[in-house]
């Protein structure tokens, strides 16, 4: 039997990943969904964490930008890329198999 390396995704990361698979969001619905998981993060320290995702290649962010009340107002979008999603499917799968090995054991 190999073995299989830890995933190098965080928790959290996964999370992201997890939520942006479902198609681009805005940060602002992202924070909302990790806030339904009990996540609660500052501003600062969400659009840190997006850059992190960015910066290892797992999701590209971006601005749009509307008019509403004849103000201009960006928003900041992200959506998962392939490596994002290759990384979500090999870190679900390797916990996947693990719960599946100690569900054997368990029941032996």
């Amino acid at each position: 039997m190999s073995r299989q390396r830890i995933p190098d995704i965080t928790h959290l990361q996964f999370l992201v990943l997890g939520i942006l698979r479902a198609g681009e969001r805005p940060g602002r619905f992202v924070r909302r969904a990790l806030a339904r998981h009990g996540i609660s993060r500052t501003g600062p320290a969400f659009y840190q964490m997006m850059a992190r995702l960015e910066d290892a290649g797992w999701i590209d962010g971006f601005y749009t930008q509307e008019v509403v009340d004849a103000q201009i107002i960006k928003e900041r979008r992200y959506r998962v890329n392939p490596a994002g999603v290759r990384a979500w499917n090999s870190t679900r799968d390797f916990y996947a198999a693990v719960a599946a090995r100690f569900d054997r054991v368990a029941h032996v």
